[in-house]
């Protein structure tokens, strides 16, 4: 199960319910408000992984919101993705610029929706994940980005710091190549399975002789990351 609970506020229960049955079929919790006002008391109540915001709502609109909910701090760091019906660039511009994460203009597939949502939760960075990890003298360090072993700085493409990063907070669990697709790629639709490959391959000859062993090929699976043999 995904667990991640997303928001949606929107004031037409057919757009609601349709993008609920979406979301649930991606295994994520929902929950719905009708209006900025109820979107923004369950907002500060459940603290959701994500909001989906429609732009024009009677009353308060989804762009105010969007700027109430970035200002508080209780929920300053909650990703948002605008709904508008609005295509003109100025705006979408207005939108992002409202500490939207990403929109979606209308009409959308639910498909398109749920590889969005992926995407934008990929970078929300979750608590915790800022702290530097070390394993065998293998050290990442999210704040400055950088990869050292043993004191060295290794020079390592962005995909590939992405997928160490993910191997170094998620030890000894084997993950499928869509797995990994989903977790780092941000759930790509358009990504091929044999990327994961490719970039196994790069990260394995920038971690050298003396850490390559941790990444470990899972036969009829994927890929782990492990300091067993």
């Amino acid at each position: 199960m995904s667990s991640k609970t997303v928001l949606i506020v929107d004031d037409e229960s057919s757009i609601r319910e349709m993008i609920a049955v979406a979301l649930e079929m991606a295994d994520y919790r929902v929950l719905e408000a009708e209006n900025a006002q109820t979107g923004h008391a369950m907002a500060l109540d459940h603290k959701p992984d994500l909001v989906l915001l429609d732009w024009m709502m009677p009353g308060t609109s989804g762009i105010e919101l969007a700027r109430r909910l970035k200002r508080e701090e209780a929920t300053a760091e909650m990703p948002i993705i605008l709904l508008t019906a609005k295509g003109e660039e100025d705006n979408k511009i207005q939108g992002l610029e409202a500490g939207a994460d990403d929109y979606i203009t209308k009409p959308f597939s639910p498909r398109e929706l749920v590889a969005r949502l992926k995407a934008v939760l990929r970078r929300a960075t979750p608590a915790g994940v800022e702290e530097s990890v070390e394993v065998e003298g293998l050290k990442l360090d999210p704040a400055s980005h950088r990869v050292t072993s043993h004191g060295s700085a290794l020079e390592i493409g962005p995909t590939e710091y992405r997928l160490l990063q993910f191997f170094m907070t998620h030890q000894e669990r084997a993950y499928t190549r869509s797995q990994l697709l989903d977790q780092v790629w941000g759930g790509n639709v358009y990504v091929e399975e044999r990327t994961v490959d490719v970039h196994i391959r790069r990260l394995r000859k920038s971690l050298g002789e003396t850490h390559q062993h941790l990444v470990q090929t899972v036969r009829g699976t994927g890929y782990r990351f492990s300091t067993r043999e």
